[in-house]
């Protein structure tokens, strides 16, 4: 009996989701503010999909991904919610910042359904996060590319954001690619600890950075 309990257990574990979906509206702790580097995403994905955002007209760094609602433990997703879908002016309009109105779409679908708020306000509040860190100018400039370890990419950082602290950030990496800087704030966007499933440290000494072009 005692091997089939904990055989019950640990089958429970594995269904149990990181991100559940389908949760209430504005039930979460915090936000992830998940920034891509642009140049990475457009030699990964981007220029074979011919997407608008690596177009050589524009000179993306850091991009933002989304504002994404938190648990201490797993995060929400595809939340019931009254708020009535954005508009494809609305979603367009976040192109500045995200790149591509299909992304800003994808985001209130998954995530921003989640915050609790109408569209135009969950737009509102995630440019206020987007514009509540500074990019540090190196990457803003960056005109070849470099190989780097992760780490510097945060401690650029934490120089250029007064206040925020290594509990607070991580830097992801995919094939070897500096891919986001993800922040955790709060819900009135201060910074804090991020939980530890969202911490997803890169540890690699020579990351690519591709350059802004």
């Amino acid at each position: 009996m005692r091997a089939a309990g904990i055989l019950a257990f640990c089958l429970a574990a594995l269904a149990s989701p990181a991100g559940a979906e389908g949760e209430r509206a504005g039930d979460f702790d915090y936000y992830v503010l998940a920034l891509t580097w642009s140049p990475n995403w457009c030699a990964r994905a981007g220029d074979a999909q011919g997407d608008d955002q690596c177009h050589p007209r524009h000179a993306y760094s850091f991009t933002l991904h989304g504002l994404w609602p938190q648990d201490e433990t797993g995060y929400p997703s595809y939340c019931r919610t009254p708020a009535r879908d954005p508009s494809r002016a609305e979603t367009a309009a976040m192109t500045d910042v995200m790149g591509s109105g299909g992304l800003a779409w994808h985001q209130w679908k998954k995530h921003g359904r989640c915050a609790g708020l109408s569209a135009q306000d969950y737009f509102a509040l995630s440019r206020r996060a987007y514009a509540s860190v500074t990019i540090p100018p190196v990457f803003q400039r960056l005109d070849r590319e470099v190989t780097l370890p992760a780490s510097v990419v945060q401690d650029a950082f934490l120089e250029s954001n007064p206040g925020l602290k290594p509990d607070q950030i991580t830097i992801t990496c995919e094939d070897g690619l500096i891919q986001e800087a993800r922040l955790c704030l709060t819900r009135d966007l201060q910074f804090r600890t991020c939980g530890a499933d969202v911490v997803q440290d890169c540890r690699l000494q020579d990351a690519v950075m591709g350059p802004v072009r």
